[in-house]
């Protein structure tokens, strides 16, 4: 006689295999088809990809220079404006949970998380781009502190709120201070999860195209020096490439892509490194 548990228990493990092997197959779908079509025009163009500007149509490879300092410049002023606020909201949110500001910074979190980043981008452009006549890295830095502020206060708060209790009260036995207690000790258990949430606070602005549509400015032969310049990034130079009918466009379109996801992979990995190491 068949054992039906046994059976029973072999069909949902099959099932759940088969399905979790469905949903990361279009990741890897994804992945590899930027390996593929990235990686010849990379070995191709070589350094000159990173240091050049891009080309022409119906000419050469030229680079993504542009882009990648404006990425880089637009990542490191979004991230100096909107992981300090962040942190301060989520520390806040937790420290005074019944507090009415505290739960306005819960309900403005959750809402700007629904908020399409395409409206976050005409906003900008409203109250930013129109009175100033000058589209800038800082106009589409604002924009993406914007979308990166729910993120991390949400992630930062989670992990503040999963540090117990215990922790807290002995170090007010040890006659620590609030702010002491704060980020001495409770920012100490919890750096792994708040690491994660400013990982993914970066990622995604790094990431975004439609914030910077209107914000931005796309210039694409100087390197910006300021923040008052016009700019670009390597998401939008993909977004504009990929919808041109000129062959060399797609293949830098899919070298930047493949830099974007190395950029990713690379940040990822060193913090994973960071947190496990230099915390501990």
């Amino acid at each position: 006689m068949p054992d039906w548990r046994d059976l029973k228990e072999k069909a949902f493990l099959s099932i759940v295999i088969i399905l979790s092997v469905a949903a990361i197959l279009p990741v890897f779908h994804v992945f590899l088809s930027i390996v593929w079509n990235g990686a010849p025009v990379l070995a191709s163009a070589g350094l000159r990809f990173l240091t050049d500007v891009p080309p022409p149509p119906k000419s050469g490879l030229g680079g993504i220079a542009p882009s990648l300092a404006g990425t880089l410049f637009l990542a490191f002023l979004s991230s100096i404006i909107g992981i300090p606020l962040s942190f301060l909201a989520a520390v806040f949110a937790v420290e005074f949970p019944d507090n009415f500001i505290a739960r306005g910074v819960r309900t403005v979190s959750k809402a700007l998380l629904e908020i399409p980043s395409v409206v976050v981008g005409m906003l900008i452009y409203v109250v930013i781009v129109l009175p100033t006549h000058s589209f800038s890295i800082l106009a589409g830095s604002l924009a993406l502190t914007i979308i990166m502020i729910p993120y991390v206060t949400t992630y930062v708060e989670q992990a503040l709120e999963g540090v117990p209790f215990t922790y807290r009260e002995a170090g007010f036995a040890l006659g620590l201070s609030r702010p002491k207690v704060v980020f001495r000790i409770l920012t100490g258990i919890a750096r792994r999860g708040i690491l994660t949430g400013i990982l993914i606070g970066f990622a995604k602005v790094v990431g975004e195209t439609a914030p910077l549509l209107f914000t931005l400015g796309r210039d694409r032969l100087s390197l910006p020096l300021s923040p008052l310049d016009h700019g670009d990034s390597i998401s939008l130079l993909i977004f504009d490439f990929a919808q041109t009918p000129y062959r060399n466009f797609h293949q830098v379109a899919w070298g930047a892509a493949l830099i974007l996801v190395l950029i990713f992979l690379g940040i990822f990995l060193l913090s994973r490194r960071y947190a496990k190491e230099v915390f501990l």
